[in-house]
């Protein structure tokens, strides 16, 4: 049976971007939250949360708790990677400095840039 753990590190750096967002220190997100100042330095530290801080953490940047859960099975081997732009899209529709028309144009820029990605590195294997 595949034991599933959290993503700490990408936990973390959405987080840090909703600080940023909000233009918090992490004491002031902490508060927002409801945890501690220590619960978020453990977090910096690559430490889980407890369960009722990770379910307040995830409420506030208003995202699906399985985004941020890993098969630890799976972690030692490459998995594939959920779609960027799909991944991406509702963080930037969530933003409310972004009009309709701009969220639709990053995604055009994020999925040109994807595939250009891709391509350069299938050329480099080939």
């Amino acid at each position: 049976m595949a034991r599933t753990t959290v993503d700490v590190v990408a936990l973390w750096a959405a987080l840090n971007a909703e600080r940023d967002r909000r233009a918090m220190s992490w004491r002031q997100l902490a508060r927002e939250i409801g945890v501690s100042a220590s619960t978020m330095s453990r977090l910096a530290n690559r430490l889980k949360p407890d369960v009722n801080a990770f379910a307040a953490m995830v409420r506030l940047l208003n995202m699906p708790a399985e985004t941020f859960m890993i098969d630890e099975d799976n972690r030692r081997t490459e998995r594939e990677q959920p779609d960027l732009v799909a991944e991406l899209a509702p963080l930037l529709r969530a933003r409310k400095d972004l009009k309709q028309e701009d969220v639709e144009h990053l995604e055009q820029l994020i999925a040109s840039a994807v595939k250009r990605f891709n391509a350069d590195r299938e050329n480099r294997e080939s």
